[in-house]
């Protein structure tokens, strides 16, 4: 399995206040299964190939999410370049066995990220396929210095979109410019991996969209509609401009090689809420995930809507981490390899 190119997402972990509840919901959701790792913490394998892990919160303190994990071939040069833009390191470089290095830093706006210089694990074993990562976006206060610090740090190279397909809700939904993920060789990239070690280490079907349907999935979204005024807000009161779309330094700026994106929190957020990654899963069937995540014990903080790269929804596990999922259409998944 070759090395992820530079600077692209390569890991994502949730950090829970309870890993067994954790690996019930998740499992059950995605059909993951888990083994476990050194420590308060689970990988989790999609059809026994790698796609993210679970960790139990060392600290209460600690917000429950989702991160994300970016490649990098430095991680010493990165993390220096990190302070140079304005950025906080969190965690300095860290070894993880033989498996990598790793770090964790925040942005000039706050969001926490991660950064990973692989060694015998390289990250991810299967993404963009159902039930693993697909997309991840940054939400900030910031856009100016956030814009021009990923800019500086890790090369990106930003295509600003435009406004929500007509007919979706401005509202409740991200707007037109969504996942456009870089062109990638089909199939995930396998290999054998060591039991023990990974980025998380040490650290923190076919199918185009259809019609609502007036079953279970339905009625998870019309259960969130109701219960709207008790969510946490995130993924709700979108703005409808000011989205930008991260393209790799040395590639054509633009959605079909976009690895990521930035959007604003605007005066419709809550005032307290922080600025973070939202990470987004590929599913089969986004109506139906919505739907069971609610069954589950979670909610859905954005009801499902249509985006021009399939049907997307943001989604709360029953432990409040927010997360977002992506059923691609045919032309979404001509461009992600999905």
């Amino acid at each position: 399995m070759a090395a992820f190119a530079h600077f692209e997402p390569c890991w994502v972990d949730a950090q829970l206040p309870d890993l067994e509840a954790g690996k019930r919901f998740y499992g059950e959701l995605f059909g993951w299964t888990f083994r476990p790792g050194d420590g308060p913490y689970a990988e989790a394998l999609g059809g026994g190939k790698l796609v993210a892990a679970l960790a139990a919160k060392q600290d209460g303190r600690m917000p429950t999410a989702w991160g994300v994990y970016f490649a990098t071939d430095d991680i010493a040069a990165t993390v220096a370049r990190i302070r140079e833009a304005g950025g906080q390191v969190i965690i300095e470089p860290l070894p993880a066995g033989g498996a990598g290095v790793l770090a964790q830093a925040a942005d000039p706006g706050g969001a926490v990220f991660g950064l990973w210089q692989a060694g015998e694990r390289k990250g991810f074993q299967k993404w963009n396929e159902p039930g693993s990562f697909c997309w991840t976006e940054v939400y900030t206060r910031q856009k100016d210095r956030v814009d021009a610090f990923y800019e500086e740090v890790f090369g990106f190279q930003g295509t600003d979109l435009g406004g929500p397909e007509e007919g979706a809700p401005e509202e409740d939904g991200p707007e037109q410019g969504a996942p456009g993920e870089r062109e990638r060789e089909e199939g995930a990239r396998t290999e054998g991996t060591p039991e023990e070690g990974g980025p998380e280490q040490g650290g923190p079907e076919e199918g185009t969209p259809e019609e609502d349907r007036p079953d279970a999935d339905q009625s998870g979204a019309d259960e969130s509609r109701a219960d709207e005024s008790r969510t946490t807000g995130s993924g709700t009161a979108r703005s409808a401009a000011d989205f930008r779309v991260w393209s790799p330094a040395g590639t054509e700026p633009g959605p079909d090689t976009a690895i990521g994106g930035r959007r604003v929190l605007t005066d419709a957020f809550p005032a307290e809420m922080p600025s973070y990654f939202l990470i987004c899963f590929a599913v089969e069937d986004c109506n139906t995930t919505a739907g069971h995540t609610v069954r589950l014990g979670g909610r859905i903080t954005t009801p499902p809507f249509e985006i021009p790269y399939g049907r997307m929804a943001v989604l709360q596990d029953d432990q409040g981490a927010v997360f977002a999922v992506l059923q691609p259409s045919a032309a979404g998944r001509g461009q992600s390899g999905l």
